[in-house]
This record gives C-alpha cells, structure tokens and sequence, in this order.
C-alpha cells in the first residue's frame, strides 16, 4: 500500500509540473507578442520614451498572459487546452488504405 501512494504522489507531481509547463507557454505567447511589436517600435527611435512603451507593453503581455493562463488553468487544465490547439483533426478521420 505504502508504494501505491508513492506512485500516485508521483503522478500528481509529474502532473504539476506539466501543468505549470503548459501555463508558462501560455503565458508566453502574449508576452512574445507584445515583444515582437515593441522591439521594433524601439529599436528604430531609442531613447528613453521608447524604453518605457517597451516595458508599459511587455508588462502589459505579461498580466494579460497570466490572466488568460490562469483563467485557462482553472476553466480545463493548461495541457488539455494546449492539446486541443495543437491537435490536427485532418489526422483523427485519416482512413487507411
């Protein structure tokens, strides 16, 4: 019995740490965004307005990716959500021939 319990703290761990990868990668995906639009903007001007658009624009990535990650996390799970984005349903109806 003691191993059977072992084996599920295992599991439940294993499953955290998948869920807090998948809510990182969730997080990311704004953060990256508001980077890919605030890079360039200062990179062609740099001075110190442009340096704090930049920051006003990764902070805003980043609280509207944890609010979306979390808000995912708690709805269905963060590797559910990413399983279903990922997922070719060309593939699921494939016949085989």
């Amino acid at each position: 019995m003691k191993s059977n319990k072992k084996i599920e703290n295992k599991l439940t761990v294993f499953d955290k740490i998948t869920e807090a990868i998948g809510w990182i990668q969730i997080v990311l995906s704004p953060v990256l965004l508001s980077l890919l639009i605030g890079v360039p903007f200062y990179l062609s001007n740099e001075s110190t307005f442009t340096f704090i658009i930049l920051c006003l624009l990764f902070l805003t990535g980043l609280i509207v990716g944890i609010i979306y990650a979390n808000k995912i996390a708690k709805k269905r799970g963060t590797i559910n959500f990413l399983s279903r984005i990922s997922a070719s349903p060309e593939l699921d109806n494939k016949e085989e021939k």
